[in-house]
């Protein structure tokens, strides 16, 4: 059991920036998929952007250029930082643990845990 350990997020105008972080302390394996998952109100969670234990990187279409994920694999850190942010940004976004890699690291199904998520606000 692994818990995931989110912090950021909060409230910010269109066309201003976040920075998300998520933390799983102890993650003792060499292999893993981690990602941001976004959900709205009234509507499905959804991949966001992912980072592999090989470095491969997948972002969605809709955040593609405002979004950039990255790691501290050292401290088994993941960090989001949100450029550029529009109204239909926010909502709850969360953080996913697969403790290895994915053909389709957006998939919330394959994820193994989860945190418990953290406020986006993107006011217009």
């Amino acid at each position: 059991q692994f818990n995931l350990v989110e912090s950021g997020g909060g409230s910010v105008e269109s066309g201003g920036s976040l920075r998300l972080t998520c933390a799983v302390p102890g993650y003792p394996y060499d292999t893993y998929s981690m990602a941001w998952f976004r959900q709205a109100e009234d509507k499905e969670r959804e991949g966001v952007a992912s980072i592999e234990s090989d470095g491969t990187i997948t972002y969605a279409d809709s955040v593609k250029g405002r979004f950039t994920i990255s790691e501290d694999s050292a401290k088994n850190i993941m960090f989001l930082q949100l450029n550029a942010l529009k109204p239909e940004d926010t909502g709850m976004y969360y953080c996913g643990l697969a403790v290895s890699p994915l053909r389709d690291p957006l998939k919330a199904d394959y994820m193994d845990y989860w945190g418990t998520g953290i406020p986006v606000t993107v006011l217009s």
